[in-house]
């Protein structure tokens, strides 16, 4: 067996993803919107539905 070696060793990278990361969810589920971000687009679903409404 080997002792100790006298130089130190850098400092270890973690692999992506195993860090946790900030983000603008709140605790209580509320989700930080600023004023100039664009809106969101509708889903599928809210879309299709819209489309039938219009050919009515």
């Amino acid at each position: 067996m080997t002792g100790p070696s006298s130089t130190p060793r850098g400092e270890k990278v973690p692999a992506p993803g195993a860090t946790w990361e900030i983000s603008a969810i709140q605790p209580n589920g509320q989700q930080h919107v600023p004023d100039n971000a664009p809106q969101p687009r509708a889903n599928r679903a809210t879309r299709r539905a819209a489309r039938r409404r219009k050919e009515k």
